[in-house]
Parts: structure tokens; sequence; C-alpha cells
């Protein structure tokens, strides 16, 4: 008897190690893939501008101002309900006539910076996210006019605040979701020649004083951005306003920007999938703004 006992016992053990063996599985299954879609904006903007560079001229000039923009955000792998990252990208160019308008300066600007944020949400629909970034800003100023120095080139690298409001709703049955994102530079290093300094003489070898550090004294630069997502399917309808004000003053030198515009243009979130892997059989879908 006790050996058929123990015999029992040893089948019985047998038959239960398939059964353990099979719930870890069973956990990795009912266990939640996390997703963090890329959302994407592609917008054109056109608007006016008023530059004023005393490097080229003390007359204010005023035209128009367009400009392409592009925004990516993504939730961050380490926290992505919490953290987001921002990448964004402008590229501008300014045609403005001095008052009399016989004269005209362009303007060419490319700025780029990336950054992340922490994210909060105190409402159902309200999201705001506040951080910093770091970015570059990269241009010139042209005026055919001034024969000795017709250009007068900008470049500039920042630390920032930054940050966004996002507000979902509908208006009727649309889904619209509004956005205001603005970036604001704290500090950073920005290139200025002296007052008269030719570039001729920059590349003779004249680089003393050309490297400044920024700060809200000589070096101000807020830029603003308020859209309308209209979801109108997978693919959005963008439309919104984006602003710039600039303002700097060193070696006597004053370069003021201002430029105002209505832009028009795509947005979505994307995802990519691996054909190898396939879609899991439960995923927990992240959006970096929304």
């Amino acid at each position: 008897m006790k050996v058929r006992k123990a015999l029992l016992s040893l089948a019985s053990l047998l038959l239960c190690l398939p059964a353990s063996g099979m719930r870890p599985v069973a956990d990795a299954d009912t266990a939640a893939t996390v997703v963090r879609p890329v959302f994407a904006a592609y917008t054109l903007e056109y608007g006016s501008a008023h530059l004023t560079d005393t490097y080229l001229t003390p007359l204010r000039y005023e035209g128009w101002h367009a400009g392409f923009d592009y925004q990516r955000y993504q939730a961050m792998r380490f926290a992505p309900r919490d953290w987001t990252m921002r990448l964004h990208m402008n590229l501008s160019v300014d045609k403005t006539d001095n008052p009399a308008r016989n004269a005209s300066m362009w303007d060419i600007m490319l700025s780029a910076d990336w950054g992340m944020m922490r994210r909060f949400r105190p409402l159902t629909g309200l999201t705001l996210a506040a951080g910093a970034s770091t970015g570059i800003e990269l241009g010139c100023l042209y005026n055919p006019r001034n024969g000795n120095n017709p250009a007068s080139a900008k470049a500039a690298l920042t630390v920032n605040l930054t940050g966004f409001a996002s507000y979902s709703l509908r208006i009727w049955r649309l889904p619209v979701t509004f956005t205001y994102q603005p970036t604001l530079p704290v500090t950073g290093l920005f290139f200025s020649p002296d007052y008269g300094e030719l570039y001729y003489e920059i590349y003779l070898g004249d680089h003393s004083g050309l490297t400044h550090c920024a700060w809200w004294g000589n070096y101000f630069r807020l830029d603003n951005q308020l859209s309308a997502d209209l979801h109108f399917g997978s693919t959005n309808l963008r439309l919104g306003y984006h602003g710039t004000l600039f303002s700097s003053k060193v070696n006597h030198l004053v370069t003021n920007r201002f430029t105002h515009a209505l832009s028009v243009g795509v947005s979505g979130e994307w995802m990519s999938v691996n054909p190898r892997k396939g879609l899991p059989r439960k995923v927990s879908m992240i959006s970096a703004l929304y």
C-alpha cells in the first residue's frame, strides 16, 4: 500500500508540472505591449515680417513671411505615460521693404530644437506639459543696398523653457484638439560682430568678441504656436497661428525680428510594425500629445 501511494503521489506531481510551467506563458499573453506612436505635423505658413538690423541699416523694413514647419512628438520609452519628447524644425524666408519702398532686405532662417517634457492631466481632455530643450538657429539677413557689408549672419545655441497645453473636445460631431506651444530661450551663446566690423576682417583672423553669452537682457526670443487639429480621419487637418518675437542688443548693434503667420497642414499619429513579429495580442497605446 505504501508503494502504491508513493506511485500515485509521483504521478500527480508529474501531471501538475506542465500546468505550472504554462502559467508564465499565460501571464505574458495577458500583459499589454506598450506602443508609442509618433505624432507628426507638417505645416506651411504665410504672414507678415518686421525686420530691423542696425548692422545693415537703421531703418525698419516690413513685408511678407513664409515658412515650413515640422513637429514630432513621441512618448519616452522609460516613462511613456509621464514624459514626452518634441523635435521641432522651421525654415522661413522673409522679404521686406524700407519705408520708401525703394530697397529690399531678405531674411532666411533655419531653427531646430529638441527637448523633453513632464506631462500632467488635471482634467479630462486637458494635457499640460513643461520641460526644457536645446536648440540652434542659423540664418542671414541680406540687404544689397549696404555695399560694404550686404549680409548680417545669425547663429545661436540656446537652452530653452518649453511645454504645451492641449485640450480635446467635440465641435458638433467633429473631434478637435487645440494646442498651444511656447518656446523661450533662457541662456546660451550667440554670434555678433562688433559695430562696423567687416566680415573680411573676421576672415583675416579678427575673431575676438564674436561669441556672446545669451540672457534676457541682450537676447530675447519667444516662439508661439497655436493650432487646431481637426480629426476627420486617421490624418488630421491642422490650422493655426505661428508668431516669433526676437530682439538682441550687443556691441551697439540692435536686431529685431517680428513675424506673424497663419498656418495650414496635416498631422496625425503613425506606428511602425515589425513584419517578423506581427501585431501583439494586447496593446496599450500611449499618445504623445493628447
